[in-house]
């Protein structure tokens, strides 16, 4: 039996208010038989758990009841720390009250693990943007965040791909996600859930109008299967090619990773000349003609035809250019 199991029931109980023998086992990842007899122990401790039975029942503690958990062991104190990563609080509008609470917390540890949260905080430092580009600019980020957290509707000017570009739309929002140093508002609008660049916000105000989120609503799962969908949606097409050894290696330096990895799992055997025959997924002959002139002779366009034609005019124009003969 392990007490830090219990002291997680302990902490699970004091945060939810009631929850079921079956979250615990899934929250705790043990069985419903276990996470019975954990409540068990807990309440044979003077803990003040109580069973709510029917539909909607579960566990709780008595009205009133709260423990008070000082101790924090040095992994708790490094995990604590790296959420206050300065980065993205800032963005947020939280890097005062990241940094204030980081100031408590570590004034609360005891003199071994606090020097070693310090040393840990001093190696470590996020720069979520990519290479070759620029942190977008999110001025209504901290607007949007406030709404989130209140539940409240708020009325955005937004610029996007199609047109007409321009839009008005009453969002409630959902969520936030930070991906690859660029921030995104999942929100509902209009009987449906989107996703929205917040740097492409133009205009936004907090509307008096409340929503309550989904109970049900999961950020994570909705963001993971978003991705999903991005991909299917972008390549509508394949373009079969053939690789050099060198071309090979480069490739996943000059694609994006969806890409790279449709490459790697049609490959087939390399050849006498040790060059490999793929297909890969492609957005549009434009676009495909530039990811693929990135990899020069290493790469050869097979079909369909009209790519191929696309990369013989352009490498024919470069020669012009250069005065090749």
């Amino acid at each position: 039996m392990s007490a830090g199991r219990l002291l997680s029931l302990l902490l699970l109980l004091q945060s939810r208010g009631r929850v079921t023998a079956r979250a615990v086992a899934e929250e705790l990842g043990v069985s419903v038989r276990t996470a019975y007899r954990d409540v068990a122990r807990l309440q044979d401790a003077g803990v003040p758990v109580y069973a709510e039975p029917g539909r909607g029942g579960g566990y709780r503690l008595l009205d009133g009841y709260r423990t008070r958990l000082t101790g924090l062991s040095e992994g708790e104190a490094r995990a604590l720390l790296f959420a206050g990563l300065p980065g993205p609080a800032a963005d947020l509008g939280l890097a005062a009250e990241v940094t204030a609470a980081r100031l408590k917390l570590l004034a609360a540890l005891p003199a071994g693990p606090r020097e070693e949260a310090e040393r840990t905080a001093a190696v470590f430092h996020l720069d979520a943007p990519g290479w070759y580009r620029e942190p977008e600019p999110a001025p209504h980020l901290p607007l949007l965040v406030d709404a989130v957290l209140t539940g409240r509707a708020v009325d955005v000017r937004y610029r996007r791909w199609r047109e007409p570009r321009e839009v008005r739309r009453r969002l409630c929002p959902y969520g936030l996600v930070l991906k690859s140093g660029t921030w995104y508002l999942v929100a509902a609008a209009e009987q449906r859930t989107a996703t929205y660049r917040v740097a492409q916000v133009l205009d936004a105000v907090v509307s008096d109008e409340r929503f309550d989120r989904p109970a049900d609503f999961d950020l994570g799962a909705y963001w993971a299967s978003y991705l999903d969908d991005f991909e299917t949606r972008r390549y509508t097409g394949t373009a079969t090619v053939r690789l050099s050894p060198r071309g090979l290696r480069r490739l996943p330096d000059n694609v994006p990773p969806y890409v790279a990895r449709a490459a790697e799992a049609a490959a087939g055997a390399p050849g006498d000349d040790g060059w490999v025959e793929t297909v890969i997924p492609v957005e549009s002959v434009p676009h495909a003609c530039g990811e693929l002139l990135r990899l020069g002779a290493d790469v050869e366009v097979v079909a369909p035809p009209e790519l191929r034609a696309a990369l013989a005019a352009t490498v024919a124009a470069l020669a012009r250019t250069y005065g090749v003969r």
